[in-house]
């Protein structure tokens, strides 16, 4: 096929079009590496292999472009339907890429907490009588999502009456949480933002809302003591302390 036919001329249109999707992709993958934003999108876990990824894929991008600047054209005539998807498709990724480059993903607020049916009563118990419990654990040391997860575990909020705490998270206000409470909350997550599932904890204070606002983020030190709320007895933290603190680099893990 000449190289200055119309066919071989659409061809290396779309092998260029390929190459910047691909290219694009790698980019903004180890953009969001660099800058932290990976924290707030996928769980830790996978942090290594999405790197790689897109280090494999600027690497593809550079290494086509090579051979295309070259002028081996003829063995690259083909990217577009060995690489990438044809036509609209292509356009989509690469449109998606740049807007990735574009746009920064936020964190989780308050409103998305709410939205994923979070509320006062986040955390209840199912049993009116205490029984022994033995945590393994000391209580201080354990963060707001261990908790909850200790309670999901035991429900029986007199098994930890008294117990110290210091716990991380940002306070949000639902609309049925008396004045001198709020909620300490922080998101769980199981492998990207899509799943993301908030938890809770209720904060008793003295003082008034305006000195915590919504969506900011505090360290709460204090005990546990138990009150109801919407009729069901739970686990309360009496705050004793409550800091201002910076939103942490990565706001699901602690």
């Amino acid at each position: 096929m000449s190289v200055n036919s119309p066919n071989a001329r659409s061809n290396l249109r779309k092998s260029w079009l390929d190459i910047t999707a691909i290219t694009a992709w790698g980019i903004l993958l180890l953009k969001y590496a660099i800058d932290g934003t990976l924290y707030i999108l996928i769980h830790p876990s996978y942090y290594l292999l999405v790197t790689v990824t897109g280090v494999c894929l600027l690497l593809i991008g550079i290494f086509q472009s090579w051979r295309l600047y070259r002028g081996n054209i003829a063995s690259s005539l083909e990217l577009h339907s060995s690489l990438l998807p044809q036509g609209l498709t292509t356009m989509l990724l690469l449109g998606t890429a740049i807007a990735g480059l574009i746009i920064t993903p936020k964190l989780f607020t308050s409103q998305a907490a709410v939205q994923r049916g979070i509320s006062s009563d986040a955390v209840t118990v199912t049993r009116s009588q205490p029984q022994s419990f033995r945590a393994a654990v000391k209580p201080e040391s354990k963060t707001l999502v261990d908790w909850v997860r200790t309670l999901n575990n035991y429900p029986e909020p007199d098994a930890y009456l008294g117990q110290k705490v210091n716990i991380n998270g940002f306070v949000f206000y639902p609309k049925d949480l008396p004045a001198n409470y709020l909620m300490l909350s922080r998101f769980v997550i199981t492998c990207c933002a899509a799943d993301a599932y908030p938890v809770a904890l209720p904060v008793k204070f003295i003082g008034t809302r305006q000195n915590y606002p919504q969506d900011s983020w505090f360290q709460v030190k204090g005990k546990a003591i138990v009150e109801t709320f919407s009729g069901s007895r739970q686990l309360v933290i009496e705050a004793s302390e409550i800091k201002s603190i910076p939103t942490p680099k990565n706001p699901y893990q602690e």
